[in-house]
């Protein structure tokens, strides 16, 4: 979806759980109305969600049999992500140097992924990401690491089973820290204990020093419900609600990038 404009205009990449758009995750008109690009795919149209042996979809042409260091899901998401940039540099109505990356929930994860590995994305974007994704997971509330790979085990490497006692060599803010020196923005929700809005606030601070001086602008507190950090490269809000991705989400990662 691009919005009819003279000059060429950024564009958001959006992993999505749905194959039909818009949809309850995406409000297209809006996002287009601002003057933004929506591009977009669903995430099952590339790999079921489930543990099927890596035999679904595209799996079977990018993976093979499964071994003990061999990516996840997670990663095989995004590398589809990434092949969908390669697409996007041919659309001549696309700004190439304004293009971000959004995910939500588990393809919150995903996003980080992929803003961490292919720079041509200005601006990497997590909602509600939680564990595995924004959200640190030294001292996790909620979803923990051990849960995650005994709930979800292809979603990363068969080797992410060695830290489920929690003990990790490094933590997610080393993610978010890959993503600098360009955007970043964390988002999470109020009643979200699983995510751990805290843990993801606080990944924020520590990955603030790889982006330089003005990292993550935020004061010596948590956040109060409905405030958002915009001020530095790393842009933050705290949603009232559960997890969810709402218009409300959207229109502040338009206000974040439109400065």
């Amino acid at each position: 979806f691009i919005p009819v404009k003279k000059e060429k205009v950024p564009a958001f990449l959006y992993i999505s759980f749905e194959s039909v758009f818009p949809n309850k995750y995406s409000p297209v008109e809006e996002i287009c109305d601002n003057g933004f690009a929506f591009i977009a795919f669903g995430y099952k149209d590339v790999a079921d969600d489930k543990d099927d042996g890596f035999i679904s979809c595209l799996e079977r042409h990018f993976i093979g049999k499964r071994e003990e260091k061999t990516a996840g899901k997670i990663c095989l998401w995004s590398t589809v992500a990434i092949m969908i940039m390669d697409y996007m540099q041919t659309v001549d109505e696309i700004d190439k140097e304004n293009i971000a990356v959004v995910g939500h929930s588990r393809l919150g994860k995903v996003a980080l992924l992929t803003g961490a590995r292919d720079t041509r994305f200005k601006y990497t974007i997590s909602n509600n990401s939680g564990c595995g994704g924004a959200s640190l997971s030294f001292n996790k509330r909620g979803e923990t690491v051990e849960v995650i790979n005994t709930v979800f085990p292809y979603w990363f490497s068969l080797k992410f089973r060695e830290y489920n006692n929690g003990e990790l060599d490094f933590d997610q803010h080393f993610l978010l820290s890959l993503i600098a020196p360009r955007y970043l923005y964390v988002a999470s929700s109020s009643l979200d204990g699983w995510a751990d809005p805290n843990g993801e606030y606080f990944s924020c601070v520590l990955a603030s020093e790889a982006f330089g001086e003005n990292g993550f602008v935020h004061p010596e507190r948590l956040p109060q419900v409905g405030e958002e950090f915009h001020q530095g490269k790393i842009g933050y809000h705290l949603k009232e609600g559960n997890h969810s991705l709402s218009r409300y989400d959207w229109n502040k990662f338009i206000k974040f990038i439109k400065g």
